[in-house]
């Protein structure tokens, strides 16, 4: 009779990595499953296992965290600053995959894309919207639709997916666009209420008091590997041009990027490489390196937006996320203005603040490391990398 070799359970893999006492807490502490069932852990746990964890006598501490960790900031600083590259000074696709890639750390690439056709031809200060429009008029996107607006959080409780006309989106730009030029802050207008809707095949989608600002064209795909269905403008193809220095990779998605009006996006990381081009306006974009994920208390894994932070960006709670207090001196931020493309590492998470009328454009790749795993090493690789995390806390507690 053959011996099948199916995948470990994880919670066996876990079981042989931890006590259970320890398995249970670590977990819950990196997956934020559950801070009450952690807190009441916490309080029979060992008080050396506790204060390798950030937390003491069943409460979540930051000041005990931050000293365990104090060490670990200085050296993010030190080792994980994000570089920067002029035009002239732009990596070959052989010195971006050695240098920059394999060290998984940011870097800003000055005018990186300011050769591509659509620098000029979708510069909304240069009848940009209208050839957009004349493009893709006919094509439906899907955008964001934020009730916390210019807020956009990741999690779907917070926000809706609404279909619409390309069309209509660019009108909303144009109106926009026109309120800035004329000085005028009142966004919500019953006109305009009356032309999203009469744009609409399900007119309900955009029904109430909807006003500009409140949508975001996120995600909007240009090509993707894995859903060809989902494609919505693919003719954009046209005017941009993927950098050199990725020629050589599998993409797996190009995405359209683009708000009316000021927008912030939660804190979140990517399951991908990624590369932000900006084709027109302003971002600033704050990174932190994955290590400092218990500073931005991820959402559980278990969730449909794992990879976003639990922290509200327009009135955080500190007595809920003490260690976000704090999540500050680990990040840096960097300001990218048309023509600069910034490559964010797969892990790092990322809060960004787009300007007024801003496009952009990412390209996604899965990572060497990613590409390379097969199914059948996962309980292996994730044995290894909970022995290094624990050995590591270890150090922190005998220093």
């Amino acid at each position: 009779m053959g011996i099948s070799y199916g995948p470990l359970p994880a919670s066996i893999v876990l079981e042989q990595a931890f006590s259970s006492r320890i398995k249970r807490l670590y977990c819950s502490w990196m997956l934020n499953i559950d801070l009450e069932f952690v807190s009441r852990l916490v309080t029979a746990a060992p008080e050396r296992t506790a204060r390798s964890l950030g937390y003491s006598r069943g409460k979540p501490a930051a000041d005990s965290f931050l000293s365990v960790h104090h060490d670990v900031g200085k050296e993010m600083e030190e080792s994980l600053e994000i570089r920067s590259f002029e035009f002239d000074q732009l990596p070959s696709a052989t010195q971006f995959a050695s240098q920059i890639e394999s060290s998984n750390i940011p870097a800003v690439f000055k005018g990186c894309i300011k050769d591509w056709k659509a620098f000029s031809n979708w510069n909304p200060t240069e009848g940009g919207l209208d050839y957009l429009q004349e493009r893709l008029g006919t094509s439906v996107v899907e955008a964001m639709l934020s009730r916390t607006a210019p807020i956009f959080y990741g999690d779907i409780r917070r926000h809706e997916r609404v279909a619409l006309p390309f069309s209509t989106f660019i009108g909303l730009c144009k109106q926009h666009k026109q309120k800035m030029y004329d000085g005028c802050d009142d966004y919500v207008e019953p006109e305009l209420h009356r032309q999203v809707d009469s744009n609409l095949e399900s007119p309900s989608l955009l029904s109430g008091d909807v006003a500009p600002q409140q949508l975001y064209l996120a995600q909007a795909p240009i090509m993707s590997a894995e859903n060809e269905e989902t494609v919505q403008l693919e003719t954009l193809k046209e005017d941009i041009a993927t950098p050199a220095f990725l020629e050589t990779k599998k993409l797996a998605a190009i995405n359209l990027w683009m708000n009316n009006a000021k927008s912030k996006s939660s804190a979140h990381y990517d399951p991908h490489h990624n590369l932000l081009c900006i084709v027109a306006g302003c971002k600033q974009v704050v990174l932190w390196p994955p290590a400092a994920s218990p500073m931005l208390y991820p959402m559980s894994v278990y969730g449909e937006a794992s990879n976003h932070s639990s922290i509200s960006l327009e009135n955080p709670d500190f007595s809920i996320y003490p260690r976000a207090e704090h999540s500050g001196e680990y990040s840096q931020k960097v300001i990218l203005h048309a023509g600069d493309a910034l490559f964010i590492p797969e892990g790092w998470f990322h809060q960004v603040d787009s300007d007024d009328l801003t496009i952009a454009v990412n390209f996604w790749w899965r990572s060497s490391i990613m590409s390379s795993l097969s199914e059948h090493m996962d309980a292996y690789y994730l044995r290894r990398i909970l022995r290094r995390m624990m050995d590591r806390e270890m150090v922190c507690i005998s220093l």
